[in-house]
């Protein structure tokens, strides 16, 4: 039998400070020598709504290179993973921390983005990351299409067709359907259909559907969501950083919160699959245009483990 290789990986739970809650994500710190077939196999052997794999980087202005997998394909950029990924390399002592906030670059498949770890030592109270600029890209308009996207969720006609701002797709480097929805009572009854789902974000070019309203369960948080992306492998997404930055610049876009230079939003998720999230995001705007979107959050180390294979 020839020899198996045996690869380090980690656990995180992003968005939360309690194991358990959050978004899980996996970290192979030291992926370098993995073919894609490789990547895309332990992606699925993980099973989570992503995997990361980290790489020297080619660019030296940056400390790594992240390429991240869900359990069907690999995805250019995403929330949650590079969070969890810092968190994790911080406490490894595999990044450099200067001081309260260390300012790194990373690379990924679309090119260099910093990200901050804001806390001393090991002890990294918040990981945040920039994301892409916004771009606002399609709307949906057509009584029809009222009507196929509430049957993709299960819920009647009026709960989509009274929504008091557009249904729009949205990007901060991935694209997501935004959807506001006015009762809390509504968004808890979603059944999602996911080939319905996956047929009505093909057809508007997004990876998924965010589904959000201003009543929350807890006092301060801006907006209680739920995230539905089962083109991409996730049926539902406990806590999801990329569509989060892009709800957060639909949300000052469109003037749903208060619109400063800079406006903080607490994203409250997952409450839904019983794992709570809470997701900071910062847009900033200058001159009635989002310069920067940030997101962050808290993250707490769970699985520490070995790959054979």
């Amino acid at each position: 039998m020839p020899d198996r290789r045996s690869l380090k990986f980690y656990q995180a739970d992003v968005f939360t400070s309690e194991p358990f809650g959050g978004n899980p994500v996996a970290v192979f710190p030291d992926a370098d020598g993995l073919s894609d077939d490789q990547l895309q196999q332990i992606a699925r052997e993980m099973n989570l709504s992503e995997t990361v794999f980290v790489f020297p980087p080619t660019d030296q202005a940056a400390v790594v290179r992240l390429r991240i997998f869900t359990p069907t394909q690999e995805l250019p950029f995403a929330g949650h993973p590079v969070i969890g990924t810092f968190y994790l390399l911080a406490q490894l002592g595999r990044v450099p921390l200067t001081g309260a906030v260390t300012r790194l670059l990373y690379e990924c498949n679309i090119g260099l983005f910093p990200v901050e770890l804001r806390g001393v030592g090991k002890q990294i109270e918040h990981v945040v990351m920039s994301q892409p600029k916004p771009e606002f890209l399609d709307t949906v308009e057509d009584e029809e299409d009222f009507y196929k996207l509430a049957i993709s969720l299960g819920l009647p006609k009026y709960a989509v067709a009274e929504a008091k701002s557009p249904i729009e797709v949205v990007s901060t480097g991935l694209p997501v359907l935004i959807l506001p929805i006015r009762t809390l009572t509504a968004i808890r009854s979603i059944n999602p259909d996911p080939s319905a789902i996956t047929d009505f974000c093909g057809r508007f070019g997004a990876n998924g559907i965010m589904v959000f309203t201003t009543v929350t369960v807890e006092p301060d948080s801006t907006v209680h969501t739920r995230m539905f992306a089962p083109a991409i492998g996730i049926l539902e997404d406990p806590a999801t950083g990329s569509a989060s930055g892009a709800l957060g610049a639909y949300l000052v876009h469109h003037r749903i919160v208060d619109v400063k230079p800079t406006a903080e939003i607490v994203s409250e998720q997952g409450y839904e699959i019983e794992r709570p999230s809470r997701i900071l995001i910062q847009v900033d705007s200058g001159d009635g245009v989002i310069q920067e979107v940030k997101v962050g959050g808290e993250c707490v180390m769970v699985v520490e483990g070995e790959l054979k294979f």
